[in-house]
């Protein structure tokens, strides 16, 4: 028993020493926290950097969090605070970073002047007036509204020492420091599919408005018209005796492309050739705050809610590109892209 005992005790006295080494190799040490120097020169760094977004931002008092890659709200959630609130960025817009503030666990970043409107000091003074009325001695700018957001970049309990790379790269999913236009920022965000699509001015069916402007630039001619109760519209592109493409969108989704050929030659393509994550419903009014601002332009319709196809009694004739019957509309929606986009 006392050999059994001494054979044990000489086994465990050669394993400990082994697996508090083996213990000691896999621990990672815990990198340092942020510096103040470093925390003043990535201030001076990113504030009043100018960036391309890669993700859509709502306005509002509530922006993104973005922790390990994954940003928060996103997918339903996120287009439903778009569709009340509306949106302050989208993929591919130019954005300044206005506001950087370091908090214990998280790195705050404000975009075009944050969700928040604020004043200069001198604009909260007033003077009073003999009747007992009061007047600010500088009055604040009426169109100054606050039409930023923000997004916070949180860490694992403390945020660690990094550099100014290091940060662009988690910041990635939102920020894309290193595009050279609209259009190499956009083409980050879309699917392989529609990439090549808006490289080649391509247009998908079931391809959304945006994608179509960055592919074949805003429509020189929109025709409106209703087939039964489905709205629609005809983006008309080119003119004889150039090829000429008529470009059908229901809502905010392409359901047909004709095109006719130079030489007489017609093609049309109604398969949907690309999915893409549906939009929720526009928020009920009952549900949109009083001051929610308005997606629409002056006098616009908003198309019937409902399927993104044509009802099942055949497509209606596309009219000709030089109709005299027919008459364009005005200026695309704001936040589109130019009207060169390559």
């Amino acid at each position: 028993m006392k050999a059994r005992s001494i054979f044990v005790w000489l086994i465990l006295s050669l394993l400990i020493p082994s697996l508090d080494a083996l213990a000691s190799d896999t621990q990672t040490p815990a990198s340092p926290h942020l510096t103040r120097q470093t925390r003043d020169d990535l201030v001076r760094t990113f504030l009043s950097e100018l960036v391309y977004i890669r993700s859509p931002f709502p306005m509002g008092r509530k922006g993104l969090v973005l922790k390990d890659g994954v940003i928060s709200p996103s997918g339903q959630e996120l287009q439903a605070m778009i569709a009340t609130w509306g949106p302050s960025v989208k993929p591919g817009d130019q954005a300044r970073i206005s506001a950087i503030d370091v908090k214990s666990d998280r790195i705050h970043f404000e975009i075009n002047g944050g969700p928040i409107k604020k004043q200069k000091w001198y604009q909260r003074i007033e003077v009073g007036g003999s009747m007992g009325s009061s007047a600010p001695i500088a009055p604040s700018d009426s169109n100054a509204n606050p039409r930023g957001s923000y997004v916070d970049l949180v860490f694992d309990h403390y945020v660690p020492e990094l550099n100014p790379q290091q940060l662009k790269h988690l910041l990635w999913p939102v920020f894309d420091f290193d595009a050279k236009s609209p259009v190499d920022a956009y083409l980050e965000t879309v699917p392989p599919k529609v990439k090549e699509a808006i490289q080649n001015h391509q247009v998908l069916v079931g391809m959304n408005r945006e994608m179509v402007v960055y592919s074949k630039g805003r429509p020189p001619k929109k025709i409106r018209e209703k087939d039964g109760e489905t709205e629609y519209e005809d983006w008309v592109y080119g003119e004889p005796p150039q090829d000429v493409d008529f470009v059908r969108v229901v809502g905010d989704e392409v359901v047909r492309v004709e095109t006719m050929k130079v030489d007489g030659e017609k093609i049309v393509k109604t398969e949907k050739e690309i999915e893409l994550t549906p939009h929720p419903t526009v928020a009920k009014a009952a549900d949109r705050p009083a001051n929610a601002p308005s997606l629409r332009r002056p006098g616009e319709e908003l198309p019937n809610e409902g399927p993104s196809t044509l009802p099942s009694g055949g497509v209606a004739p596309l009219p000709p590109a030089n109709d005299p019957s027919t008459s364009p509309t005005g200026a695309p929606p704001s936040g589109s892209p130019p009207d060169n986009p390559h």
